[in-house]
């Protein structure tokens, strides 16, 4: 797997990138709304709203993951919620969302969280298994979560 390296997104990802984002989405039943521009406005300007690596193969990009930053404002402690974890179809089971995991938990330690989170869709079993197999803890979801949308109706 030495073919593969994980790195920080670049503009020349960009294009790659929202097509592997809008398949995540489809994949989900979602239709998603990102665009070149609203990925660098929010992956590349400075500070960035959100942190995205890519595992790049010779060809170019072959999957990604993005993160968003946590607080637990009450015990101090910073952490990264891994929002997106994606690999090509022809790339899994070849260790690519190992190493993007592994580079994300790197990056929370560079930029000083004690914690990284993951969430998962309901009854995805293999992605659940993948992430306890990396470390990471089972936590139960508690209490309901709210929205307030600040956009203008339509109309």
């Amino acid at each position: 797997m030495a073919e593969i390296v994980v790195r920080p997104i670049r503009v020349t990802d960009i294009v790659t990138v929202v097509a592997m984002i809008r398949a995540l989405a489809a994949h989900h039943g979602d239709t998603a709304a990102v665009t070149a521009e609203t990925l660098i406005r929010d992956s590349l300007d400075d500070p960035p709203w959100c942190r995205i690596l890519v595992a790049g193969a010779p060809d170019g990009p072959v999957g990604y993951a993005a993160f968003l930053p946590l607080h637990l404002l009450q015990y101090s402690r910073r952490g990264l919620d891994m929002h997106h974890l994606y690999v090509e179809p022809d790339w899994r089971g070849r260790g690519v969302g190992a190493r993007l995991v592994d580079a994300g938990i790197g990056l929370a330690r560079l930029v000083g969280c004690s914690y990284l989170s993951v969430g998962t869709a309901p009854g995805n079993d293999p992605a659940e298994a993948f992430y306890l197999k990396r470390g990471f803890e089972a936590r139960p979801v508690t209490g309901g979560r709210f929205r307030l949308s600040l956009e203008a109706p339509d109309g």
